[in-house]
């Protein structure tokens, strides 16, 4: 029988299918039936809402009403004050959960600076979540911002969430960063324990009659899985952190290709709202099917098993498979 355990921020797990942030968990019996599909853990819906579909009302967030409007100020977020009932209602989510569920709870909050998120996160911790992920979700407009001055804010915010909470801390990051890997490196050095790849930056639309910004969720689909399959695969054994992919993670495959690109976990949202929790079953047994007749007798032995430094052609992560792909065309006759 095939081992589908695995370990993820030092939690022992039945298996990888995590469902991830979403408003699943704002339900408890919704959360409830998710574990007894077959979920080994739960991220919660982020505090403060920042995963909302308006992106329009962040640009006027951080453009208009930052404390401080130039560079070197990174206090871009409100003061925790004005979110004080929206917490209260979280953490007591949180104590909701831990009570009517067995499995893990992982807790989210959403921050570009320092302040209020580290007050937050310990009441998270305090609330009984197992884990913390912080979702540096930022849209930089100012044109004096500089990537350095940005990275280095949310470094320094991780370091202090961190010190903060003794639970372990992921740290859900955005895959537009010019130099990824070092960034990964400094997030994990700042006390990251594990790095979820990647956040979804909601677009919005426009309007062509209206003239008006048009705010829509599109669920992901099983496409996106390759930006973060590429870049876990090319992080791994690179970088000293527990990786969980999420963003297009809805079939038994979808979960195999995390797992050999380096993945400790799949975390799965879309295909829950979409199709709801009777999609665990069947994507569990299909995972355990594939590997039994594949002669794999563990999830972790085939972790990392197609990341870059373990396969023959390394190359085909990098610019060496562009040329390759574009020439792969072949024009209908």
């Amino acid at each position: 029988m095939t081992d589908l355990s695995t370990t993820y921020l030092g939690l022992n797990l039945k298996n990888p299918l995590v469902a991830s942030a979403s408003p699943i968990s704002k339900n408890i019996d919704k959360a409830r039936k998710l574990e007894e599909a077959g979920a080994s853990a739960i991220v919660m819906y982020s505090l403060f809402e920042e995963q909302i579909i308006h992106e329009s009302l962040e640009l006027d967030h951080f453009l208009t009403r930052g404390t401080d409007s130039f560079a070197e100020a990174m206090t871009y977020l409100p003061d925790g004050g004005m979110y004080s009932m929206g917490a209260e209602k979280y953490i007591n989510q949180v104590a909701g959960l831990k009570k009517a569920l067995s499995i893990p709870v992982i807790g989210s909050l959403n921050g570009v600076s320092k302040g209020g998120w580290t007050k937050y996160a310990k009441q998270i911790q305090d609330a009984g979540a197992d884990a913390l992920e912080l979702n540096l979700y930022y849209i930089p407009t100012d044109p004096d911002l500089t990537a350095q001055e940005l990275e280095n804010a949310q470094v320094e915010l991780v370091a202090e969430v961190k010190s903060a909470i003794s639970i372990p801390l992921a740290v859900k990051l955005s895959p537009f960063v010019t130099a990824l890997p070092n960034f990964a490196r400094r997030i994990v050095e700042a006390g990251a324990n594990g790095l979820v790849l990647f956040n979804r930056f909601y677009q919005p639309d426009f309007d062509l009659e209206e003239l008006e910004i048009i705010y829509s969720l599109d669920l992901s689909t099983s496409t996106e899985l390759r930006l973060p399959l590429r870049w876990i695969s090319i992080l791994h054994g690179k970088v000293s952190a527990d990786f969980a992919l999420t963003s297009g993670v809805h079939t038994a495959s979808d979960v195999l290709k995390s797992m050999m690109a380096g993945a400790k976990v799949a975390m799965m949202a879309s295909n829950l709202l979409h199709n709801g929790e009777q999609v665990i079953p069947s994507m569990l047994s299909e995972l355990s099917t594939w590997m039994e007749s594949h002669e794999y007798v563990s999830i972790k032995q085939m972790q990392g098993s197609m990341s870059q430094k373990s396969v023959k052609e390394p190359a085909a992560f990098e610019r060496a498979n562009y040329m390759k792909v574009l020439g792969s065309w072949k024009e209908l006759p």
